[in-house]
């Protein structure tokens, strides 16, 4: 079997004897309307893409309720068109791995044309060019992570590659977002038509960073007299040019090994991963869990797909702050985080395995239940207790996801602020609450600093994961060791004061002896985590 059109064409009746759930629509009349009126393009085509928005399209197209599929671009790593969409006709297996230890399998057709965003390929960059003049089009989408849309480094310099483009003008820039904002004006060119620019991307207020990004092109480029000087004005038009803001939650590892042996069992050919030039792993399946979220704010001045029969859901853009503030401050960031610090220093490699263990367990529903429900931010539209239920009881303990406590564990330092420190403003803002009856948050913070020792609960050493502050944060335990409890940690007050780090300064607030002391046990021996953790967490 091979997952090419030809392929399903000759073997349909092999592919639904193992399970697969096969495109329905038609085709080559959806191909054909698609290239012709082109409603839906996306940038990023990874797993996140093909995971949750190209089946959400798919299921439209087989229910009828779209005649037009979705159209792939990638910007950064042109190998994911050319090696991993293009040799299976832009066909793509989305493995659905089930709490209940079931495998959904279904065959992805709702791409049905997929480009490569390089403005000096004249062939493609023509088509992607149509694309954007054409009246039909509703809305481009992306999935390029967050660092894609930054335009300064962390001091507030222009970066190299963009301060080119901001000289070089539209026609022929080299950045990700310089050809997106070219594109952009060439459809401003074309009747200034209106447009939603739709990240997708899981990140807090994700519209904004594309906004800000497109809008210093425009910028830039009417400044030195580029570009049109109206192309300013119509970016900055919400009625020509909107950028919603949107809150996306699905888990999508890297596609596993035994995933593929899987597929393989069934008779499935060519499955064998490739890793591009930039260190990109594509496979022509992608695994992810059941579960999803899409909540989008309904700004599109050009009309838009009906995506809400799909399960999305369309609000106000308060609404969806809310949404992503409950996920990420109280709902699921936070347990992620915890799991991800005492999963590396207690020996796991699996999230669902953490699960198992009743006081890790017991350690996140109270974090997420006791602690952070008080003071979660309710969207109304998602209750928050019933999306703690399915994180706990669904979607962390899932056996079947292969994520690990290390890939979660990079960049913790950037995480712990807004995962953890938005709750304790809320409690000290309170007049009800106190922030003395936190408990266990302050555990977790204690934990991360034992996690910087780079020592187990085993005493072996471990490489921490990749995160910005790393070096500088260890230098603050560099000097502690497991053979006895440290005694002067007065040291450690100025990690503990630091705002962009804990969100607070646990000093002023009164929380940093308490972290100290938390700390203290957890290092005071091989074995200590788990009998810190054990003293503390009642399973």
């Amino acid at each position: 079997m091979k997952l090419t059109r030809a392929g399903i064409n000759a073997d349909r009746a092999a592919y639904e004897a193992a399970g697969y759930k096969l495109p329905s629509f038609d085709y080559e009349k959806v191909a054909e309307n698609t290239h012709r009126r082109p409603a839906w393009i996306h940038f990023g085509a990874g797993n996140i893409f093909r995971a949750f928005q190209a089946n959400l399209v798919q299921n439209l197209l087989n229910a009828g309720t779209l005649d037009t599929g979705l159209i792939a671009a990638e910007g950064y790593d042109y190998e994911i068109i050319e090696k991993g969409n293009r040799p299976h006709d832009n066909l793509s297996i989305l493995a659905t791995l089930k709490a209940d230890e079931t495998v959904e399998k279904t065959v992805v057709g709702s791409v049905l044309e997929s480009l490569v965003l390089d403005s000096l390929n004249e062939k493609e960059y023509t088509r992607l060019k149509e694309i954007f003049a054409a009246p039909s089009l509703q809305m481009a989408s992306f999935t390029i992570t967050e660092k894609g849309y930054a335009v300064t480094d962390a001091k507030g310099n222009v970066l190299p590659a963009i301060s080119a483009d901001f000289e070089k003008g539209p026609q022929a820039p080299d950045s990700y977002l310089g050809k997106v904002a070219s594109l952009l004006y060439h459809r401003y060119l074309n009747g200034r038509l209106p447009l939603a620019m739709v990240s997708m991307d899981n990140c807090s207020h994700n519209g904004d960073k594309l906004r800000n990004a497109v809008t210093a092109f425009a910028d830039a480029w009417c400044g030195h007299g580029l570009a049109d000087q109206g192309f300013a004005d119509y970016v900055q038009d919400p009625g020509k040019v909107s950028f919603p803001w949107t809150m996306i939650d699905k888990i999508t590892p890297r596609p596993d090994a035994k995933v593929a042996g899987m597929l393989a069992d069934d008779g499935l050919e060519e499955l064998d991963a490739v890793i591009t030039s930039k260190n990109t792993y594509i496979a022509p399946f992608v695994n992810a869990e059941e579960c999803e979220y899409l909540v989008i704010e309904d700004t599109f001045p050009n009309g838009r797909p009906p995506l809400e029969k799909g399960g999305v859901i369309f609000t106000d853009r308060e609404t969806v702050d809310k949404v992503e503030k409950m996920k990420v401050c109280t709902c699921l960031n936070p347990l992620h985080t915890t799991l991800a610090i005492f999963g590396c220093l207690l020996g796991y490699t699996l999230i669902s395995e953490e699960m198992k263990n009743p006081v890790l367990r017991r350690l996140v529903e109270r974090i997420g239940y006791q602690e952070g429900l008080p003071v979660v931010t309710d969207p109304k539209i998602l209750d928050p207790k019933d999306f703690i239920d399915q994180v706990v009881n669904v979607r962390i303990p899932n056996p079947f996801m292969p994520d690990a406590p290390q890939r979660i564990a990079t960049d913790t330092s950037q995480k712990l602020a807004i995962r953890f420190g938005e709750t304790i403003k809320a409690y000290h803002r309170s007049p009800d609450l106190h922030v003395e009856d936190l408990k266990l948050i302050p555990l977790v913070f204690a934990g991360w600093l034992r996690y910087l020792m780079a020592v187990d609960d085993e005493g072996r050493p471990f490489t921490p994961s990749a995160d910005p502050l790393l070096e500088a944060a260890s230098a603050y335990v560099a000097d502690y060791r497991l053979d006895s409890a440290p005694k002067d940690l007065s040291g450690l007050d100025r990690l503990l004061s630091n705002e962009k780090v804990f969100g607070v300064n646990l000093v002023e607030i009164g929380m940093a002896d308490l972290v100290k002391g938390y700390f203290s046990e957890l290092s005071s021996g091989t074995g200590a985590v788990k009998k810190t953790l054990e003293k503390y967490v009642k399973a």
